[in-house]
């Protein structure tokens, strides 16, 4: 299932990297206060990590960092969560969420469902590794396999639609 898109990559230098890193940053501050609403809905929902999916497919890798890196930054200083021990891991998960997206986009040139797949299982599988090595602990480590399964299915089939309408513009 995928569908031809206008698949771009603005440099650092373009003024509308920061401009739609604005833009997704923002509904990475909307969604997670949501998600929030539910008892442990940003363990379940992991909906920081859904506009950084959307940003670096559709936009690159530059929009993609920049919101990967700020809008956890930007969440926790304003609204205290994520909790300020939980950043490292969620930034690191969200960095390789950001590349992974950015890589399967320019791989596949189009919106892909199988694409979109292999970012969230690659950020996922990584990140759980990673966050292993920092926390020695197994049981936290792979806590978005236990509790987030749904928030995985939210980005892959909400990612995939929202980036299919964004073809059109």
């Amino acid at each position: 299932m995928s569908t031809t898109a206008n698949l771009y990559s603005f440099s650092l230098t373009n003024t509308k990297t920061y401009l739609f890193a604005a833009i997704f940053i923002t509904g990475n501050m909307l969604l997670p206060q949501l998600a929030h609403l539910v008892p442990q809905g940003g363990f379940i929902f992991l909906p920081i990590y859904f506009f950084t999916l959307i940003a670096a497919y559709k936009y690159g890798i530059h929009v993609g960092l920049l919101t990967a890196l700020l809008s956890p930054l930007v969440n926790s200083l304003l609204f205290g969560m994520p909790p300020v021990a939980l950043l490292p891991a969620i930034i690191i998960k969200s960095a390789i969420l950001a590349i992974a997206a950015a890589m399967a986009a320019k791989h596949f040139g189009k919106v892909s469902l199988f694409g979109i797949l292999l970012a969230i299982l690659a950020y996922q599988v990584i990140g759980t590794g990673i966050e292993w090595a920092m926390t020695q602990n197994f049981f936290t480590a792979v806590q978005d396999f236990r509790i987030g399964i749904p928030g995985m299915l939210i980005q892959l089939i909400g990612g995939y639609f929202l980036l299919k309408v964004l073809t059109k513009v």
